[in-house]
């Protein structure tokens, strides 16, 4: 629409008006008539805004009777353009409004897109000029900050009793087809620009916009839609914005919120973790009980009654409790008038919202009252939370502690929603067991080579140095004492020494913690009290017992502690390639930690879903497998030299050639082979890195090579396969054999490739070295 500001329309009232049988209506209305006369412009409309300026004294008298002056300084009242940013003859009040919000303001009609004002033009002239009946209400605000900088919401109400439509010669006629077509494409601004041109129309006249505060109504809804909003814990601006919000709730500029959470078990107050989120009631701590945080008249109100405690006056409570908390802690923070709100749901209290000002008497028992209209929101929002914080405590626990894996976690929602639908229908609900059949598994471990060993070594040393400190604490105490008891003692000590000299037993270890803990340890204890020369001894032994252990723990720990590091390490790599590996297809995976890695795999058409399922993948994922834990027994050897027990590792991988069923075992909370047959699988897994090279007593698993078990030729002939191209790509030697196992209790028939590795040092990684070459090196 072509933009003419008129008064004409308001005139033709004042020409009928003249005519009035009413004395005082008639002369009024000549009165208007004459002054305006000589200004034929404000009849015929005009675009020339500086117009607006020049004869503003006779448009305040055309204007006077719809804008009254003994209203002038309480209505937010302005003539204007529709949709346009332009106003003239304002209410007194509103030009107050308009001046306090400083110099240059120019109040803007909030969320006006852009060409919304040209489609909101042509939904007014089809409705208006054509007769179609659209629906566009929809609501528009000014958002305008007052002297204090507080934001204040003003809705507007045009009255286009004085706008009148006049087609042009561009105006085109207007199908119904045509409006179906616009009410498809309601943002194409190009095609409603073509249905009804530019300047089509000329829009005569002007609009009265009223306007209304709606600061209080606008700030619950915007508190409302902050609460709803989810992530709220880890957004930047939740806090800041909510906190904006507050001050045009309360309409006070210098306020802040604060939350804290109840722990009703503890009876104490906690934070909410969150970024800017703070409690003026904790000031920084972790905790604080509620007794300590509160006096007795807040805590009967807040934790008892559930109500409000206001504090008008912080500094004169403070004074008058001697700087008891919460006017203590209050106090110290500059707070000088605060509102503490009780967020209770059924009885039960949850937190406390806070709302703290820098000024005295400005929050009070009064306003208070406001939180009324608010605290619903608040208490559903942090309910919400509440539910959603459990959740992903759940989910934390699941995903740290018995994870479903994401490749299967679709079929456990599938069964979850018939468990919801049983419920909700008034049916027994029960969580069915789950199973994907014909799935080919795939089975890989890196062990750390004679770990049992190395554990009985360090743990034989560490009761020695023990037992030998023991000893020296005995002789110091003999030397003194001549007691036969302590050279008894003495001798049960070396008993022990010696037993565990040559070889540690399976029961050594109980038994010499025993005999110290019930023998050693009260004489010991006795002996500090009463004897402060021996009681350094003993205080010097004891210096270097572990209080975890109740016993020395120097070489077990620095075993604990190697095998801790490789497992980490590993579980890494395999974990990190894992990603990249369910991206070429869907499949389960999980992994364990013993004294090494081992890790199970299953793939098959069951699982994978709506995606097709082919060979090529299971072959593909088996390729991927081999590669992976070569790297892993790289990062092995390149760790070795850090570690404080320099343990070996070996590799095996297991191939399966026929498919099974694996089903999730509610009770032990894992996937289990499923059927008598494919238990057969699980046998060959558990004893099969235990055994040895046909006709030897060499054991299939050794450093420096990886060993893949198989009982078909065809599977045969694919490995060696996938070991010539990885031989290319700097995997492995040329040092490959084909070796039969012995048989196996109830296994027979299985035989292995030992292909030998090929090492990359972390410093010249482009050069290549087998297991032999890297121990030399480290000899060195």
């Amino acid at each position: 629409m072509k933009p003419l500001i008129s008064f004409d329309k308001l005139l033709r009232h004042y020409d009928e008006m003249q005519e009035s049988e009413d004395r005082i209506l008639a002369t009024r209305a000549k009165e208007i008539l004459r002054a305006q006369e000589p200004y034929p412009e404000l009849r015929d409309g005009f675009q020339d805004i500086a117009l607006l300026e020049e004869h503003k004294d006779v448009i305040g008298l055309i204007l006077q009777d719809s804008f009254s002056l003994v209203l002038s300084t309480n209505e937010i009242k302005a003539a204007s353009l529709p949709y346009y940013d332009i106003f003239f003859n304002s209410s007194k009040r509103f030009q107050k409004i308009i001046n306090e919000a400083g110099p240059g303001f120019e109040p803007k009609i909030r969320n006006q897109e852009e060409g919304i004002d040209y489609i909101m033009g042509c939904i007014v002239i089809l409705n208006f000029h054509y007769g179609f009946h659209l629906d566009f209400s929809r609501p528009f605000f000014y958002d305008i900050p007052d002297a204090t900088g507080v934001m204040h919401h003003y809705r507007i109400l045009y009255n286009a009793d004085f706008l009148e439509l006049i087609p042009t010669k561009k105006a085109k006629k207007i199908e119904q087809e045509d409006v179906d077509e616009l009410l498809e494409n309601p943002n194409d601004v190009k095609l409603w620009m073509e249905k009804i041109p530019p300047e089509s129309f000329i829009s005569k006249g002007f609009v009265i916009s009223n306007m209304f505060d709606v600061t209080a109504e606008h700030s619950i809804s915007e508190i409302k839609s902050e609460l709803i909003a989810s992530d709220k814990r880890g957004s930047d601006n939740f806090m800041n914005d909510l906190q904006e919000t507050f001050r045009s709730f309360f309409k006070l500029p210098n306020i802040k919120v604060g939350f804290v959470t109840y722990n009703s078990k503890d009876d104490q107050f906690e934070p909410v973790y969150g970024k800017g989120v703070s409690s003026f009631i904790l000031n920084g701590q972790d905790a604080k009980v509620c007794n300590e945080a509160l006096c007795q008249q807040s805590y009967s109100k807040l934790i008892q009654d559930n109500t409000y405690f206001a504090v008008a006056d912080v500094s004169k409570y403070h004074e008058k409790y001697n700087g008891i908390d919460p006017y203590g802690g209050l106090e110290k923070q500059g707070i000088k008038s605060a509102i503490f709100a009780p967020i209770a749901f059924n009885g039960e209290l949850l937190g406390v919202l806070e709302v703290v000002s820098t000024k005295r008497n400005v929050l009070n028992g009064v306003n208070a009252k406001k939180l009324d209209d608010v605290m619903p929101y608040i208490v559903s929002a942090v309910v919400r939370s509440k539910v959603e914080e459990e959740n992903l405590i759940d989910a934390i626990i699941q995903n740290e502690c018995t994870s479903v894996h994401s490749s299967v976690y679709w079929r456990f929602q599938e069964e979850a929603k018939y468990f919801i639908k049983d419920q909700l229908e008034g049916r027994q609900p029960s969580f069915k067991e789950i199973v994907f059949k014909e799935v080919y598994p795939l089975y890989g471990q890196i062990d750390i080579k004679d770990s049992s060993k190395a554990r009985n070594v360090a743990i034989q040393r560490d009761l020695m140095i023990q037992l030998s400190q023991i000893n020296e604490v005995l002789e110091n105490v003999l030397k003194k004492y001549k007691l036969p008891i302590y050279e008894e003692l003495m001798f049960r000590v070396d008993n022990h020494l010696e037993s565990i000299k040559e070889m540690l037993y399976t029961n050594s270890e109980q038994a010499i913690f025993d005999f110290v803990k019930e023998e050693i340890v009260p004489v010991f204890s006795h002996l500090k009290k009463s004897d402060k020369d021996i009681s350094k001894h003993i205080l010097a032994y004891e210096a270097n017992i572990d209080m975890g252990t109740e016993s020395y723990y120097d070489h077990r720990k620095n075993y604990d502690e190697s095998v801790m590091l490789i497992n980490k390490k590993l579980a890494s790599v395999i974990d990190k390639k894992q990603e990249v590996a369910q991206e070429m297809f869907p499949h389960y995976f999980e992994r364990y930690k013993t004294d090494g890695v081992e890790h199970n795999m299953y793939i098959g058409a069951s699982i994978s879903g709506k995606q097709d399922f082919n060979p090529l993948y299971l072959n593909n994922l088996r390729l991927w497998q081999l590669q992976v834990m070569c790297e892993m027994e790289n990062t092995h050897y390149a760790l070795k030299p850090e570690l404080s027990v320099p343990l070996d590792a070996t590799s095996l991988i297991l191939v399966y050639n026929t498919s099974l069923s694996i089903r999730f075992r509610m009770d032990e909370k894992q996937f289990d082979v499923d059927g008598t047959y494919n238990a057969r699988y699980e046998v060959i897994k558990k004893r099969i890195d235990k055994s040895f090279i046909k006709g030897t007593n060499d054991r299939l698993t050794e450093t420096g090579k990886m060993a893949i078990v198989y009982s078909q030729k065809k599977d045969e002939l694919e490995y060696l396969r996938y070991i010539k191209f990885l031989k290319s790509k700097g995997y492995f030697t040329d040092n490959v054999e084909i070796v039969e196992l012995e048989g196996l209790q109830g296994v027979s028939g299985l035989k292995a490739i030992r292909a030998e590795i090929l090492y990359k040092s972390n410093e010249t990684p482009d050069k290549t070295y087998t297991y032999q070459d890297l121990m030399d090196t480290l000899k060195e």
